[in-house]
């Protein structure tokens, strides 16, 4: 989206146009991750095996770890909702397990017959 440049910077808007830099990009600089040296040797094998970079493997492996984890959050978050609004009733864990316990029960004792 372009934006309007005031009258006194028309003759400068490279400038100003460098000088801004988008605000939909944002790009980390290079990150410094420690890890243990099982799982450095892990990525490693991998990336012999595979052929892959091993900056590639851990891009992956990233991306894959932030969607589950958004995808986490947003069901966390709906569920939440769904309580709060009375849509859905809260169980009490006690009383779930107790139902648990007694449905195994009644499992085994109908396999038995």
């Amino acid at each position: 989206m372009a934006r309007a440049v005031p009258s006194a910077l028309r003759g400068l808007t490279s400038v100003f146009t460098i000088l801004t830099p988008p605000r939909a990009i944002s790009r980390l600089a290079a990150m410094e991750v420690r890890l243990r040296p099982e799982t450095e040797s892990r990525i490693e094998e991998l990336a012999a095996k595979t052929g892959r970079a091993p900056n590639d493997l851990i891009e992956d492996a990233m991306t894959g770890y932030l969607q589950e984890l958004a995808q986490v959050r947003e069901t966390l978050d709906s569920r939440y909702d769904d309580i709060k609004s009375g849509r859905v009733k809260p169980l009490d864990g006690e009383e779930a397990f107790a139902n648990l316990r007694r449905k195994s029960k009644s499992d085994v004792r109908r396999a038995r017959s």
